[in-house]
């Protein structure tokens, strides 16, 4: 197997999908890659991807490896950190079998995955799941007990323009599947017009699918300019003492923000953001709510997301993976029904005639005389 194409590198898997075109070659180093750096990758259709770390270490099940293997993109795994240094972007890639070469040069040997050495780190993976939940929940529950002020009043909202009280509101992240959830609760969305909230990079995925967010929650690492700049009201995460690293980058577009200080995640935020204004049901696509989800993600627990959904549980609907329920497919049957449907209208209209019944009588005449009846 010989793969030549040019070479798009970063550290960070979401920043470099943003410039990789097709047939190009992803250079990552991306340690388990998630399902939605995946799905990403592959929209991207590259000509393969190279991964400095280990794609799949064995800690947890990974959807990620599996996921571009089965969409038939080569995926070079443990190539190392020479890759990272010797490799520019831009520069000619030259894949040969597992040996990689850039400018002529010979840079590292990876391991080219096949969907049998995935599936058997999975199985592995799938043995160490307690482990890892054991330590999870440990964590989870220790930073509960720091964090609990989150709810109990000790991080105010700050204002909005947008109004909330007595509506529906959606939250949506670019978690994984969020485009076939959106799809799936369209008529929703069109029907009650609820407030569209999108938590950082969830703002693009609204506007990718023709919709503009209300508001945008985040610490502004992932939404693009072009959503910042749709007329969406800004919020941005700040830390607990005040610090909003964000803020700079919205003020740098001219824009005005609001300020939330508080623990947690951005995602987080945006439900307390709703709930504190009055929200009468919250809808949430593509959020993250268990520990693979936060895993992947590189967090070790949950705590925020498990109090924030403690104390709005009681009108948050989750619609994370509403698209894998329910996939409507039209059968035969709809097909005929529609046709039997059209065709009776017109069966009365001709019935109805008085041109036509002339036509039928003269033909049963014609009948008659023919069988001298």
């Amino acid at each position: 197997m010989e793969i030549k194409g040019k070479a798009k590198v970063d550290g960070r898997t979401k920043n470099l999908v943003k410039r990789l075109c097709s047939h190009e070659i992803a250079v990552i180093d991306h340690t388990d890659i998630d399902e939605l750096a995946a799905e990403s990758l592959i929209n991207c259709r590259p000509k393969a991807v190279i991964n400095a770390s280990p794609s799949i270490t064995g800690r947890y099940p990974n959807a990620g490896p599996l996921k571009l293997i089965m969409a038939g993109v080569p995926l070079l795994d443990n190539a190392g950190q020479d890759v990272m240094q010797m490799i520019r972007e831009g520069d000619e890639v030259v894949i040969c079998g597992e040996d990689i070469f850039c400018r002529g040069v010979f840079v590292a040997r990876a391991v080219l995955l096949t969907e049998e050495a995935v599936r058997e780190k999975m199985a592995v993976a799938q043995d160490n799941v307690k482990q890892e939940l054991a330590k999870f929940v440990d964590n989870t529950l220790d930073y509960a007990r720091r964090e609990k002020g989150l709810i109990l009043g000790e991080f105010p909202a700050p204002p909005l323009q947008t109004k909330l009280k007595g509506r529906h509101a959606m939250i949506v992240v670019r978690g994984a599947g969020y485009q076939h959830d959106i799809l799936t609760v369209k008529s929703y969305i069109d029907e009650m017009k609820p407030v569209l909230i999108g938590v950082d990079g969830g703002a693009d995925a609204l506007l990718e699918l023709g919709y503009r967010p209300d508001i945008i929650v985040g610490d502004m690492d992932s939404v693009s300019d072009k959503a910042l700049r749709c007329g969406a009201e800004i919020v941005v995460h700040a830390y607990p003492d005040g610090s909003a690293p964000g803020l700079a980058r919205v003020k740098e577009l001219g824009l005005d923000a609001v300020v939330y200080a508080a623990p947690g995640t951005s995602e987080d935020i945006a439900f307390l953001l709703a709930y504190e204004h009055g929200a009468e049901l919250m809808v949430a696509v593509g959020t993250h709510s268990n520990m693979i989800d936060f895993l992947e993600k590189g967090r070790p627990g949950m705590a925020s997301t498990f109090l924030v959904r403690l104390k709005v549980g009681s009108i948050l609907v989750d619609a994370k993976g509403v698209s894998k329920l329910y996939r409507q497919r039209l059968k035969m049957k709809h097909l005929l029904q529609i046709f039997l449907a059209a065709l009776l209208p017109i069966f009365v209209i001709v019935i109805m005639s008085p041109a036509t019944r002339s036509f039928f009588k003269l033909l049963i005449m014609q009948v008659k005389l023919l069988l001298r009846i």
